[in-house]
C-alpha cells in the first residue's frame, strides 16, 4: 500500500489579506484597511491542506527559510494533518515568501515576494517519498525557477513509478507562457488551468479552442470558470459543471480548493462529472471564510457545508 494518497511539490508561504481598502490607491497617501487576515497561502499548500481536510493522506515537499513566516506556514500546514517531514528549512539571506492580497469589488491585486520558492531545486526533493503515493501534484509551475528545468523529469519519474499526476500552472508573472510547459504536459494526467491561463498557454482567444488543443495531449483537462463553474474534457467527453451559489467572503484560494476537491474524487476512480461537482463544492466552501484554508480549518463548518451542499451543483 502507498504511504500517501497524494504527494505534492510546491511553494509554502502565508497570505496577508487586507480588506476594505479604497478602490483607488493614491501615492504618498496612507490608505486604511478595515480588517486583515493572515492565512496559509500559496497554491500548493492550500491544495494540500484542503485535500487532507477531506480525508486524504497527503505528503508535502517544499523549501522555506529559517524565519517566523516559514515556521508559521509549516505549523499551519502540519495542523491540517499534512505530512511536512520532508519540507526543507534553509538558513541564509533568502527568507520565506509572502503574498499580500488586496481584494476589490470586481477583482483583486496580489503582490508576492517569492523568497525561497525561487530557490527550491531538484536536489531538495526526496523522490522515493514522492513516489510512495497513488497520485502526484505540482502547482505554480512558473514560480519554481530553480526546479523548472527539471519539472518534466520529475513528472516522468512519477509516471514511471506508476502514479497518476496533476498540474496547475497558476499565473506566469512574466506573462511569457513559455513552451517548456508542453514537455511537462506529456506526463500529466489532469491539467487544471483557469480560463485566462488556458488561453495564454494555447495562444488562443477562445476557451474551447484551447481545451480542444490541450485534450490531444492531456487525458483530462479542466478549465476553472469562476462564477460560471467549470468545464472538463476527457477524450471526446465534455462536461460543464454549474457553480454552487453561496454567500462568498472572498475568492482567495478558490481555484486551489477546486483542485483539491477534483483530485479527492479522481484518486478514488470517480467519473469526470463527479470530480467536477466535488471541485465546485470545495471551491465554493473555500469562499465562505477569508483566505484559502480557513473554511477547511473550521472542521464543523466544513463538514456542515459539504453535508448541506453535496447533492447540489
Amino acid at each position: 500500500m502507498p504511504n500517501f494518497d497524494v504527494t505534492v511539490v510546491g511553494e509554502l508561504n502565508l497570505d496577508l489579506i487586507l480588506y476594505g481598502l479604497p478602490e483607488q490607491l493614491v501615492p504618498e497617501h496612507e490608505a486604511l484597511a478595515s480588517r486583515l487576515a493572515l492565512t496559509l497561502g500559496s497554491s500548493s499548500a492550500i491544495f494540500a491542506h484542503n485535500l487532507a481536510a477531506m480525508g486524504n493522506r497527503v505528503g508535502f515537499i517544499s523549501r522555506i527559510g529559517a524565519d517566523p513566516l516559514g515556521r508559521i506556514s509549516l505549523e499551519r500546514l502540519a495542523e491540517g494533518s499534512v505530512d511536512v517531514s520532508k519540507v526543507r528549512t534553509v538558513s541564509g539571506p533568502t527568507t520565506t515568501g509572502l503574498t499580500v492580497i488586496l481584494p476589490r469589488p470586481q477583482d483583486r491585486l496580489s503582490f508576492t515576494y517569492p523568497g525561497t520558492m525561487f530557490e527550491m531545486c531538484f536536489e531538495d526533493l526526496d523522490l522515493t517519498y514522492l513516489a510512495s503515493a497513488k497520485h502526484f501534484h505540482l502547482s505554480s509551475f512558473y514560480l519554481h525557477r530553480a526546479l523548472r528545468p527539471r519539472i518534466a523529469e520529475l513528472f516522468h519519474k512519477m509516471k514511471s513509478a506508476g502514479l497518476t499526476t496533476s498540474l496547475d500552472t497558476n499565473d506566469d508573472p512574466e506573462d511569457l507562457w513559455a513552451e517548456d510547459l508542453l514537455e511537462v504536459l506529456r506526463y500529466v494526467d489532469v491539467f487544471l488551468p483557469n480560463e485566462r491561463e488556458i488561453m495564454k498557454i494555447t495562444r488562443t482567444n477562445d476557451v474551447r479552442a484551447g481545451l480542444a488543443k490541450l485534450a490531444t495531449v492531456v487525458p483530462v483537462v479542466v478549465v476553472k470558470l469562476g462564477p460560471q463553474g467549470a468545464l472538463g474534457r476527457q477524450g471526446k467527453t465534455e462536461i460543464t459543471a454549474l457553480p454552487l451559489r453561496v454567500e462568498a467572503v472572498d475568492s482567495v484560494g478558490a481555484g486551489d480548493s477546486f483542485d483539491a476537491g477534483f483530485i479527492h474524487q479522481y484518486v478514488r476512480g470517480a467519473d469526470l462529472a463527479t470530480c467536477l461537482r466535488c471541485g465546485n463544492l470545495a471551491g465554493a466552501c473555500s469562499t465562505t471564510k477569508p483566505g484559502g484554508t480557513e473554511a477547511f480549518r473550521d472542521y464543523p463548518h466544513f463538514q456542515k457545508f459539504f453535508s448541506e451542499h453535496a447533492t447540489k451543483g
